[in-house]
């Protein structure tokens, strides 16, 4: 839990941060996000403004790039690696990349399992249940599978970004590792995520086999 705080600030400091440090080229995060999907030959995915901080995404189903006000007619280098790692996931939608079809899949298994599993659990401990119990702990394994599989998705879509934005020379090089590093630390959140998902899922399986042992 402290790693994941730790990471929570990491990127809301380095986020700060690179935001007063504005791109020479004028670019903005919705400048950037517009470039990169014409580039691409990108023309089914709309993008548009969203309230909040840190609340930028890409939705598969409406196709849209959701930026938020700190990025979307903003002209700083957070802005601009932000919106291009949202664009990333785009391309990865695009391209047919693998981990996030597997993401996208097993995202409504994990919501029921995630709601299932602690009550499972309860009840299965209440009632000397231990099978109950156990399958509450698979349950909840299944949030880790889901953090396990959305790594490598998030690292992807920020690769995609940087390269991008690199090839595309409306960025200096000090600025591109400005880029860099923002991305760098909201990754650090997504493996907190999974660290704190194990964690969890060691200590409830200890749980129920120290009862079911005690039985």
């Amino acid at each position: 839990m402290i790693f994941a705080l730790w990471a929570q600030f990491r990127v809301k400091s380095t986020f700060s941060k690179y935001s007063s440090v504005f791109c020479s080229s004028g670019m903005t995060g919705s400048g950037a996000a517009e470039y990169i999907l014409s580039r691409q030959g990108v023309s089914d995915v709309s993008v548009q403004k969203t309230a909040g901080e840190l609340t930028d995404n890409f939705n598969p189903v409406t196709s849209v790039v959701s930026l938020s006000e700190s990025v979307y007619d903003k002209a700083s280098v957070a802005a601009v690696g932000v919106a291009a790692h949202e664009c990333g996931h785009v391309l990865q939608y695009h391209s047919g990349y693998l981990p996030i079809k597997l993401r996208s899949a097993i995202i409504p298994v994990t919501n029921i399992g995630s709601a299932l599993s602690l009550p499972l659990i309860l009840i299965g401990l209440v009632l000397s249940w231990y099978k109950l119990a156990m399958i509450g702990v698979i349950a909840f394994s299944l949030t880790a599978v889901f953090q396990l599989i959305t790594l490598p998705v998030e690292f992807d879509a920020s690769r995609r970004a940087i390269n991008i934005l690199s090839e595309s020379g409306r960025l200096t090089e000090e600025e591109l590792k400005g880029a860099k590093k923002v991305l760098t630390a909201a990754a650090l959140t997504y493996v907190a995520a999974l660290a704190v998902s194990i964690a969890q899922l060691l200590r409830l399986l200890a749980i129920v086999s120290g009862g079911n042992r005690r039985r």
